[in-house]
C-alpha cells in the first residue's frame, strides 16, 4: 500500500468494494464554519498558506509543537515564509490527521503527489499558486467538484443571514444551511454578556431591559432562522447541567446580571438550564435538530489566550464530566420529541453518549469529534458505536472545519475508515455483503439526509 494510494485506509477486498459504494456519493454536512460571507462572493484564495494554514488552529498547534515561531504561525510574517516554515516541520507532522488532510486536499484539488517537506515548499508554493489564479479554484466551483450537496454553517442568533438568501439565490445545487447557535446569549457568566444580550435586543428589534424580553429576542431571532432555512440549533458546552428551573429564578439571575452584579457558579448553571429548556421547546415546535457538544475546556492555555484570544489552539479535553446526571433532565424532558444529536470531545465519554443513545430512540451519536476525527478515533468510534447502538442511528459525519478544501478530504478519511471498518465485520463473517453495502450507504448519506431533514 503507497501513501493515499487507492487502498489508503482499505485494509480488506471487503473494505474496498464498500468504499466503491460510498466514495461518489454527495457531502451532507450538518455541522461546519465556512466562511459563508467569502462565499457568497465566490472569493479564491492567493496562496497555498490561505488555503490551508491561515484559519486552521490544528496546524497551528503542531507548528508550535515542532518549534515554529508564533511570528510565522499567526504574526506578521509574510504567507510565504510562514508557508515555507510550515513544510519544513511538515515532515514531523506524519501520524497525525491533519498530515493527510494537507496532502490529500494536494492530490485531491490540486494533483500535486509529491509529499511536503522544506525541498518542496518552493514547488508546491508555485504550482498551487498558479493554480489558485483559476476560475475552477473559485468557492462554488469547488463545492460543486468536491460533491457537496448541502454544507451547514454556525451562525449567531444576531446574523441577519443576507449571505445565505444570495446563495439560496444564486446556488441552484449546493444548499448553504444556517445553524442556529445562541451560546453567547446563554453565556450569562461570561465577559461581554450585558454587552451582546443589547446587540441582540438591537438585531430583533426587541426591549431585552427585562427576562421576558430577552426570552422574546431568541423567539424572535429563532422565526427569522426558521424562515430562512435553518433546521438545527447548536450548543457549545464545556458541560451540561440541565435541570427543572423555575422561571422567577431564572429572571431574578438575569436581573442581577443584567445590573452587572456578580453571579454564583449556581446562578449561571440555573439560568443556562432554564435557556436551554425553553430552547429545546421552540425547537420541538420548529423539528429542529437539537445538537449538544459537550466538554471542551476552552482557552485552557493562558499566555495564549491572553496574546491571541479564543479560538488560536489552546484548547484541551477533559473526561472529568458527569454526562448521565447532565443529560438526564433534558433527555427526558423531550423523550421522542426532539432529535437531539450528542458530540463528546473526550473518548471516554462514549460508554455514556452510547447508552443514552440506545435508551432513548430520539438521540444520536454524533461523529468522532475534534481530537477524534482521525482515522484511529473514528474507528474505535463506529466499532463501540456499532456494538451498543445501531450503526444505523448513527449521527453522519460533520467537517467541523473553517477550511473549504477540507471538506472533501474529512468526509474522504470518514468514508474510508467507514468501508474498512464495516469490511472488517464482513472478513470476520459478522455480516452478509449485501447488509454491509446498506449500512455504508447509510451511515454516509441516507441517515443524515433524514435526520437533518436534508
Amino acid at each position: 500500500m503507497g501513501f493515499l494510494d487507492e487502498d489508503y485506509l482499505l485494509e480488506s477486498a471487503s473494505a474496498r468494494r464498500l468504499y466503491d459504494e460510498i466514495s461518489d456519493l454527495p457531502i451532507l454536512d450538518p455541522h461546519s464554519h465556512v466562511d459563508v460571507a467569502a462565499l457568497a462572493r465566490d472569493e479564491g484564495w492567493n496562496d497555498i498558506w490561505e488555503v490551508e494554514g491561515e484559519t486552521d488552529h490544528y496546524v497551528w498547534e503542531l507548528m508550535r509543537k515542532r518549534g515554529v515561531s508564533e511570528r510565522k504561525i499567526t504574526g506578521d510574517a509574510t504567507n510565504r515564509e510562514k508557508w515555507n516554515a510550515l513544510a519544513s516541520v511538515f515532515p514531523e507532522f506524519a501520524g497525525n490527521p491533519t498530515y493527510e488532510w494537507v496532502h490529500l486536499d494536494l492530490k485531491r484539488r490540486f494533483g500535486i503527489e509529491k509529499p511536503i517537506s522544506a525541498a518542496t515548499a518552493d514547488e508546491i508554493w508555485e504550482e498551487t499558486k498558479a493554480a489558485l489564479d483559476e476560475p475552477a479554484m473559485r468557492q462554488r466551483r469547488l463545492l460543486r467538484e468536491m460533491n457537496v450537496e448541502v454544507v451547514s454553517s454556525t451562525d449567531d442568533p444576531t446574523s441577519d443571514l443576507e449571505h445565505h438568501r444570495t446563495l439560496a439565490d444564486e446556488l441552484d445545487d449546493v444548499t448553504v444551511r444556517p445553524t442556529w447557535r445562541p451560546d453567547a446569549a446563554m453565556g450569562i457568566g461570561d465577559a461581554g454578556w450585558r454587552e451582546y444580550v443589547a446587540t441582540l435586543g438591537d438585531a430583533t428589534d426587541t426591549d431585552v431591559s427585562d427576562f421576558d424580553g430577552f426570552l422574546a429576542a431568541l423567539r424572535t431571532s429563532h422565526e427569522y432562522f426558521e424562515a430562512n432555512g435553518c433546521g438545527a440549533s447548536d450548543h457549545g458546552l464545556s458541560e451540561i447541567r440541565s435541570r427543572s428551573v423555575d422561571r422567577r429564578r431564572a429572571a431574578d439571575v438575569y436581573e442581577r446580571a443584567a445590573a452587572g452584579e456578580a453571579l454564583t457558579d449556581g446562578d449561571v448553571a440555573d439560568f443556562e438550564a432554564f435557556v436551554l429548556e425553553r430552547i429545546g421547546e421552540m425547537n420541538r415546535e420548529t423539528d429542529w435538530v437539537t445538537q449538544l457538544h459537550i466538554g471542551p475546556v476552552r482557552d485552557y492555555r493562558d499566555s495564549l489566550y491572553d496574546e491571541l484570544g479564543a479560538d488560536a489552539g489552546g484548547d484541551i479535553s477533559t473526561g472529568d464530566l458527569d454526562l448521565a446526571d447532565g443529560l438526564r433532565y433534558f433527555l427526558n424532558r423531550f423523550d421522542e420529541e426532539l432529535e437531539i444529536v450528542l458530540y463528546v470531545v473526550d473518548p471516554t465519554h462514549y460508554p455514556t453518549v452510547a447508552t443514552v443513545a440506545r435508551a432513548f430512540p430520539n438521540v444520536s451519536v454524533g461523529a468522532a469529534w475534534w481530537f477524534n476525527d482521525s482515522p484511529h478515533g473514528i474507528r474505535s468510534q463506529l466499532e463501540y458505536v456499532g456494538t451498543v447502538d445501531l450503526l444505523a442511528n448513527y449521527g453522519g459525519m460533520v467537517s467541523d472545519s473553517r477550511k473549504l478544501l477540507s471538506f472533501g478530504s474529512r468526509f474522504e478519511m470518514f468514508r474510508r475508515s467507514l468501508a474498512n471498518v464495516v469490511g472488517e465485520m464482513v472478513e470476520r463473517g459478522q455480516m452478509p455483503m449485501t447488509v454491509a453495502e446498506d449500512r455504508v450507504r447509510q451511515v454516509a448519506y441516507e441517515r443524515p439526509a433524514e435526520l437533518w431533514d436534508f
